[in-house]
């Protein structure tokens, strides 16, 4: 076939009819470790009206679908990206990168405050495709696991108490999780970028329980923490999605009594392990998880456009 002969490559907002079209393309460019999360965020859009789609965009080839790219609309403006299928050298032209450019300036025009999607470390070549378009890696995320059945040996007794996170006011949520989160090294570039209020907003949108399991931490009535966990009942296992100590009370051993509870906890609902994410620059979170038995089991870089939005800030 000539270059004369090639149909060009049309790029639109996804039309409703094809809508089941576009998303079982998306769907075939993600490997299996994605099927699952890509396919519970397309039910919860089940029943949005079609003006919540308008992130959904295809290209077309002679009327027909031939790939697609998903931003997907979150909480507090933001968004994920789900990709299609990258380096497809059997084809005339690779759809990805017009779809890329054509996501990414939409996002531009938008309220979105961050469009974001987590990669795999063996995804080189996309990596490379999605930086040559605008994205910014942020943070480099260790998944790590381990059974609920171990504990850190303590030195002595250090009792914590736990009270639900949810009795908590917004203003009073926002500023625990500020003052854990003062000279914290996780996830440093994103909490440059986003709010307290908006990685709260993170966090609900990553538990749909929240805030059940939730508590703040205290140690001789003092409140010293917070401790967000997470059940995962389709995997058999528990999310510690969150654990931190105030600046003042780092140091002492309440780390390793808080880490103890929270695996504790998933072992008495009954889960037979525990998984975390962990920011690899974390170097005294990763060696007290090491002690614990946490092995890796795999890791993600966390890309992000910054999109037209404002931050939304705290409450004053």
């Amino acid at each position: 076939m000539t270059s004369a002969q090639i149909t060009p490559l049309q790029t639109v907002q996804c039309p409703p009819s094809q809508r089941r079209e576009a998303l079982l393309k998306l769907a075939a460019a993600h490997d299996p470790a994605q099927q699952s999360a890509l396919s519970a965020a397309v039910k919860a859009m089940y029943n949005q009206p079609d003006t919540q789609w308008e992130g959904l965009w295809v290209t077309l080839e002679a009327g027909q679908v031939t790939a697609a790219i998903w931003v997907q609309r979150l909480p507090m403006n933001m968004a994920q990206l789900w990709l299609p299928k990258t380096g497809l050298p059997q084809k005339a032209a690779d759809p990805a990168p017009l779809l890329l450019d054509t996501a990414r300036q939409w996002v531009k025009t938008q309220n979105i405050r961050l469009c974001h999607l987590e990669l795999s470390s063996e995804a080189a070549e996309t990596q490379g495709l999605l930086l040559k378009n605008g994205m910014q890696q942020l943070v480099c995320l260790e998944y790590l696991n381990a059974s609920n059945h171990r504990r850190l040996a303590m030195n002595g007794a250090m009792p914590l108490s736990l009270q639900p996170f949810g009795e908590l006011s917004q203003a009073e949520q926002l500023s625990l999780l500020a003052e854990v989160g003062e000279g914290s090294l996780d996830s440093r570039p994103l909490r440059d970028i986003l709010s307290i209020k908006e990685l709260l907003a993170g966090f609900y949108q990553q538990a749909p329980q929240a805030p059940q399991h939730w508590y703040s931490v205290s140690f001789q009535n003092v409140v010293v923490g917070v401790l967000l966990l997470a059940p995962r009942p389709a995997l058999g296992r528990w999310e510690l999605m969150l654990m931190g100590l105030t600046p003042s009370w780092r140091g002492i051993g309440l780390g390793r009594s808080l880490l103890n509870t929270a695996m504790e906890l998933a072992q008495q609902a009954g889960a037979a392990e525990i998984v975390l994410g962990v920011d690899d620059v974390n170097l005294p979170a990763k060696r007290l998880y090491q002690q614990a038995g946490f092995v890796c089991y795999a890791q993600q870089r966390l890309l992000a456009w910054k999109g037209g939005g404002e931050r939304s800030e705290e409450p004053k």
